[in-house]
């Protein structure tokens, strides 16, 4: 049986009396779409933070491809293959579309900012980021300030720029908050096209399942800070104890049918 990608054992954090991960122990196989849904105040963005480093456990391990990563700093983690992307949009606004994707490049390249450097110096550089942008349909966009995008169009931009990181796990933490309805639908096709065009494994925090489940390989549930089921979309729907926990006796049912 092969390694999985991310492993966490027993994960647990504590904020005084309040334990908002509980024993947490889940596996992520390579190149399965992972979604984790659950209530407001479930849990699942500090589960992330748990596994990105940005918090550290009160107890338990988070592993990365069989090694044990549960105090390694976030860049670390970053340079060993994890890219994370936020609730809140985490851009540059006022450098180019292209320059913030180009700068992500260059971190990943270790290629600092050089501000007297002329940039087609950098062609090979230009030439991912021309690519990147074209993966997020951006590229008409990429001479635009990122302030004057749409915030849907900034979720992109996010996107290109965790995948200039060329990490092997993508860590989306609700990549559609805060969109229009109508922009929606566009950010799932492109994970959808992320998915099938690309090598990387992906792990989505989602609450919008009607949309997400034809995209996931497994859901896990998350309530009170617990695991409360994982599985394929039609498992987890089938599971009464979701159905009375979160979905309202059939919600995910009638999205997975």
């Amino acid at each position: 049986m092969s390694t999985p990608l991310i492993q966490t054992r027993q994960l647990t954090i504590s904020f005084g009396a309040h334990k908002a991960v509980n024993n947490v122990s889940i596996e992520i196989e390579k190149d399965i779409f992972t979604t984790i849904i659950g209530p407001n105040g479930a849990g699942k963005t500090t589960l992330f933070n748990l596994i990105s480093g940005l918090l550290r456990p009160t107890g338990g391990q988070v592993l990365f491809k069989g090694t044990d990563i549960t105090h390694l700093s976030p860049l670390q983690r970053v340079a060993l293959g994890m890219g994370r992307s936020f609730q809140l949009t985490n851009v540059f606004p006022a450098l180019t579309v292209q320059e913030n994707v180009r700068l992500a490049l260059q971190a990943q390249a270790r290629i600092g900012y050089r501000i007297f450097a002329d940039h087609r110096k950098f062609r090979q550089l230009n030439e991912k980021t021309g690519l990147l942008l074209e993966q997020v349909l951006l590229q008409e966009k990429k001479n635009f300030l990122a302030a004057s995008l749409t915030h849907g169009e900034q979720r992109k931009l996010e996107l290109a720029m965790v995948l200039a990181l060329d990490p092997e796990v993508l860590l989306l933490d609700e990549p559609t908050a805060g969109m229009a309805l109508e922009e929606v639908p566009a950010m799932f096709e492109l994970l959808d096209r992320t998915k099938k065009v690309t090598d990387k494994t992906i792990v989505l925090i989602e609450h919008k399942m009607d949309l997400v489940t034809g995209l996931s390989d497994q859901v896990i549930v998350l309530v009170n800070g617990s695991v409360l089921a994982q599985g394929s979309p039609p498992e987890v729907a089938a599971n009464p104890a979701v159905l009375a926990a979160y979905l309202g006796g059939g919600v995910l049912s009638e999205a997975c049918a």
